[in-house]
C-alpha cells in the first residue's frame, strides 16, 4: 500500500508536484513476500519457421526441390520483449522468490491473462508511440492482476492503482457517473505521464521510477541522497526503502524475466492477439450501456470491461462521451449509431410528482442524480410540485442486466463476504453516521465493514447508502442509537515535538493502523509539529 506524504496536496501536475507529493496507492496480492497479480499462459512460442502450404519434400532418390520458409508473424510477446530496456539480469534474491511463485503458478497467470487480452495491445501501441520501455506493461499486472474494477483498502482503483487525489492531478475525473481511474484510455494516458516524469526525475532510471511509482518520489529521492551522504551506490537494490517497496520492482523485474524466457522458467505463455482489441468511438452523448451492447451485438458485460469508469447503467450525462467497442463490432456499432436520434439514446420517464417527494428521493428511485432530473427538466432549484411532471431518465432494461455497475459488483460481494455462522443485516445510512459509528454499534471494526462493501475505511458514506453488516455477536441486531453512549466523538488532534504513531494511539487507546487509515498516512511517514489529525475515540478512555 502507498500513500502520498504527510500534508501533501495536489493541485496541477508538475515537476514541482513531483518533487514533494507523489505516489500512488495500490492493492497487492500474496504471494511470497506478497508476489502479485501477474502474467499469463498459453501456447509455448513454436519455432520461428513454418513450411508453407506446398513445400516439397525431399523425394524418395534423395533429390529434394528447395523448400521455402517464412518467418512467423510477430506475437505480442515478441513486441512487448523487443522494447525491454530494463535491467533484468539481477542477482536480488526477491527477484528469485517472485520467479519461484509466478514459475509454480500458471493457473493464476491464465486467468490473468484472460483479463489482459482486452488491454495489452493498447498498452502497448501507447507505450511505443512515448519509446517507453516494454516492461511497463506488465505494471498492471502487479498493480491489479490486469482487474479494471480492482479496489484496493487504500481507495486505489483500476487497472494501474490510482488513489482519488493522484487520479485527480493526472486528469481523471471522478462522480457519481463515472470514474476515470478504471477509465482504459484516461488511466493508461495517467500512468505513462506519470511513470515518464518520475523516470525523468531520477535521470532516466525506470527501476526508481517504479520504486516512486509505489513508495512516492519524494520518499525515493530521500533513499537517494541518504545513500549519496554515506558514499553508497544508489541503484534500486542499494536503496532503504519501505518493505513493500522492496519486493514491488522486483515482482515487474520477475515477470519480464519470465517474458523473456517462458520455457526456462516452465510456463506458456498465451495467445493474445497482437491487434486492437477495441475501437474508440465517439457517441456524442449519454447513452444506455445494455443499449450500445445491443447496438454493437455484445454482451453488456463486453461493453462493462472495456468501460470500466462508467459506475452506472448508462454513461455519464457530462461525459466522456465515447465508449470503447470490440474492433470486430465497430462498424455495427457506428450504423446504428447513425441511424439513432440522439434522444433515443437513453429511455425516458414522465412522472407526476406526488406528495412528500424530493429531487434527491426521485434520483435515488431512478438511479439517477438531482442534476440531471433538473437539467433535463430546466429547474431552477431544487424545489418540485405536486402535480408537476418531470422527464427523468431511466435505465432500459431490469437491474440485473447490468451486473458489473458498481451497484451491482458491491452487491455481489456483500452477500458473498460473510462467514457460514454469520447472520447478515442491512444498514440503511441516515444523516451524521459514520463508519466509526456503525461499526461500533455492531461490534465489527471499520476494516471489516470496509471489506463487507468493496469500500476503503475512509470513503465517504451518505444517507441512503445500504451496508451489509456480518455478524455472530449478540449486539448484532443493535440500532446505532442503542450505542450512542458510547461517547465515540471525533476530535482534532494538533501533533506535538516529539510524538509519535505509538504514542498518539496510546494516549487515546486506538490502533495505530487505525489512525493511518482515518488521515491516509504510511507507517513509515513522519509526523510533523502542528500536524493535524482527525482521531475516532471513546473519550472516557483517553489517557
Amino acid at each position: 500500500m502507498h500513500y502520498f506524504p504527510i500534508l501533501c496536496l495536489i493541485s496541477a501536475i508538475s515537476v514541482p508536484l513531483l518533487n514533494g507529493c507523489e505516489s500512488i496507492s495500490r492493492e497487492q496480492g500474496s504471494t511470497p513476500s506478497d508476489p502479485v497479480p501477474t502474467v499469463m499462459r498459453a501456447a509455448q512460442l513454436d519455432a520461428n519457421v513454418k513450411r508453407t502450404p506446398g513445400a516439397t519434400p525431399k523425394t524418395a532418390t534423395g533429390s529434394a526441390a528447395s523448400e521455402k520458409v517464412v518467418e512467423a508473424e510477430p506475437t505480442i510477446w515478441d513486441r512487448m520483449r523487443s522494447r525491454f530496456r530494463l535491467d533484468l539480469d539481477s542477482s536480488n534474491p526477491r527477484v528469485q522468490s517472485q520467479l519461484n511463485w509466478y514459475s509454480s503458478n500458471q493457473r493464476y497467470m491464465d486467468r490473468t491473462a484472460q483479463r489482459a487480452k482486452r488491454y495489452l495491445p493498447y498498452i502497448l501501441n501507447e507505450l511505443e508511440a512515448r519509446d517507453m520501455p516494454g516492461e511497463l506493461a506488465l505494471l498492471p499486472l502487479v498493480e491489479s492482476a490486469y482487474d479494471p474494477f480492482a479496489y484496493s483498502h487504500g481507495r486505489a482503483s483500476g487497472l494501474w492503482q490510482f488513489i482519488p487525489s493522484t487520479g485527480r492531478a493526472f486528469g481523471m475525473g471522478q462522480n457519481w457517473w463515472y470514474d476515470g481511474r478504471r477509465d482504459i484510455v484516461a488511466s493508461t494516458q495517467g500512468a505513462l505521464s506519470y511513470l515518464k516524469q518520475l523516470a525523468d526525475r531520477f535521470d532516466g532510471d525506470y527501476k526508481l521510477a517504479l520504486a516512486s511509482y509505489n513508495a512516492g518520489g519524494a520518499r525515493v529521492a530521500r533513499a537517494v541522497r541518504r545513500n549519496q551522504r554515506q558514499g553508497r551506490p544508489t541503484d534500486f537494490s542499494s536503496l532503504q526503502l519501505p518493505r513493500e517497496t522492496r519486493h514491488y520492482v522486483p515482482k515487474l523485474i520477475a515477470l519480464a524475466r519470465i517474458i523473456q524466457n517462458p520455457e526456462a522458467h516452465g510456463i506458456e505463455l498465451p495467445e493474445i492477439a497482437n491487434k486492437p482489441y477495441f475501437e474508440v468511438v465517439d457517441i456524442g452523448g449519454q447513452m444506455d450501456l445494455a443499449q450500445a451492447a445491443d447496438m454493437a451485438g455484445v454482451e453488456v458485460n463486453e461493453i462493462y470491461r472495456l468501460n470500466p469508469g462508467f459506475n452506472r447503467w448508462a454513461t455519464a450525462p457530462n461525459g466522456p462521451h465515447r465508449l470503447l467497442i470490440p474492433a470486430h463490432a465497430s462498424e455495427q456499432f457506428r450504423a446504428a449509431l447513425e441511424n439513432m436520434p440522439p434522444e433515443e439514446r437513453v429511455s425516458w420517464r414522465n412522472y407526476t410528482v406526488e406528495s412528500g417527494d424530493t429531487l434527491i428521493g426521485l434520483a435515488r428511485q431512478f438511479n439517477t442524480t438531482p442534476d440531471v432530473i433538473r437539467n433535463n427538466n430546466k429547474l431552477r432549484g431544487h424545489t418540485i410540485r405536486k402535480g408537476q411532471t418531470l422527464l427523468i431518465p431511466v435505465a432500459g432494461k431490469s437491474g440485473n442486466f447490468y451486473a458489473l455497475s458498481e451497484q451491482k459488483r458491491r452487491q455481489s460481494r456483500q452477500a458473498a463476504s460473510g462467514g457460514s455462522n454469520q447472520s447478515r443485516i442491512d444498514y440503511r445510512v441516515t444523516s451524521g453516521d459514520t463508519l466509526w459509528d456503525i461499526a461500533s454499534a455492531h461490534d465489527v471494526s471499520v476494516q471489516k465493514l470496509a471489506k463487507w462493501n468493496s469500500m476503503a475505511p475512509g470513503d465517504p458514506i451518505k444517507p441512503g447508502d445500504q451496508l451489509a453488516i456480518w455478524s455472530s455477536s449478540a449486539n448484532a441486531g443493535k440500532t446505532l442509537g442503542d450505542k450512542r453512549d458510547n461517547m465515540v466523538r471525533r476530535v482534532g488532534y494538533t501533533v506535538r515535538s516529539g510524538d509519535s504513531l505509538r504514542q498518539i494511539a496510546n494516549r487515546f487507546n486506538v490502533g495505530v493502523s487505525d489512525i493511518t487509515q482515518w488521515n491516509d498516512l504510511n507507517m513509515q511517514d513522519y509526523l510533523q509539529p502542528g500536524q493535524q489529525l482527525k482521531l475516532f475515540v471513546d473519550i472516557r478512555n483517553t489517557h
